[in-house]
């Protein structure tokens, strides 16, 4: 049995917009699309706009409406749509999914997403990767060809790589492997000079690392192309800036156990935020 991907939808335009975008993945992976729509799920605007006996027409309507768009875009692709009347996190939870997918409304430019208090809940406990789509995302839009992922000796976990890789692999990219190095962390404040000939020699080693990390992940994916990128600052705003023009950029999220919510990492929550692109993260141990 294959295991879907799943959308999580509450009838906004962010949670359309991510369906849409799991519609397209579930294509790329020759999996199977699951709409899922929790009944507690309505978004805020609805519930003022609309009285009691009026809620559950509007999400139906929005979602009717999703299914048919997803279905006409995507005629081959197998689509199941449920309603649960549980409460939207644990409904997406309890899905047997490949990957589960939700909207984040954004804000303009760097300023971030509004990320819902669902979103955060189910990135936090959930056993599976989690993609975050943005309200801004154009699922009719041609894809860059690039997957970025980030690499960071002091977190090291195979399982973020690898869905990196694999992503790129299901849509012919390539993969952008990222290491944010900052030079005050590596050698301190006092010892590391200003001399921008001086800092190129300095960053031999952030180079040597990430090859060697490179390296048995090209072995593994020789029909994937690897590009490494050394990038000299902060880890939350280099893989932000590295995630600028690529198809989905992949970060890591360590968890506590099974069932229990793990708080994020500070650059794993400036991704979410900030990241121009979907994000995905993926839990490891």
């Amino acid at each position: 049995m294959l295991h879907p991907v799943v959308a999580g939808v509450d009838g906004s335009p962010q949670s359309m917009t991510a369906a849409e975008w799991a519609a397209r993945e579930a294509g790329l992976r020759g999996r199977p699309l699951r709409i899922l729509c929790a009944r507690e799920a309505l978004p805020r605007e609805a519930e003022a706009a609309l009285g009691p006996q009026e809620e559950y027409r509007w999400a139906e309507e929005r979602l009717l409406r999703l299914e048919r768009r997803v279905r006409e875009r995507h005629p081959d692709l197998p689509v199941d749509v449920r309603r649960e009347p549980d409460s939207p996190v644990q409904s997406l939870l309890d899905q047997d999914a490949e990957l589960l997918v939700l909207g984040s409304r954004g804000l303009t430019g760097m300023v971030g997403h509004l990320m819902g208090s669902v979103s955060l809940a189910v990135v936090g406990r959930s056993e599976r990767p989690v993609v975050l789509v943005r309200a801004g995302y154009d699922p009719g839009a041609p894809e860059h060809g690039v997957v970025a992922v980030g690499f960071d000796y002091h977190h090291e976990a195979e399982e973020p790589v690898r869905f990196a890789y694999e992503a790129a692999a299901a849509r012919g990219a390539r993969v952008r492997a990222v290491h944010v190095w900052d030079a005050q962390r590596a050698y301190g404040w006092a010892t590391i000079p200003q001399d921008m000939e001086v800092l190129d020699a300095y960053e031999g080693p952030a180079r040597r690392y990430l090859a060697d990390a490179v390296a048995p992940w090209r072995e593994r994916y020789p029909e994937v192309e690897t590009v490494e990128e050394v990038v000299r600052g902060n880890a939350g705003p280099g893989l932000i800036a590295a995630g600028a023009g690529t198809d989905l950029l992949v970060a890591g999220h360590r968890v506590r156990g099974k069932g229990r919510a793990s708080p994020l990492g500070h650059v794993t929550h400036a991704v979410l935020h900030h990241a121009p692109c979907p994000v995905a993260v993926v839990p490891h141990g």
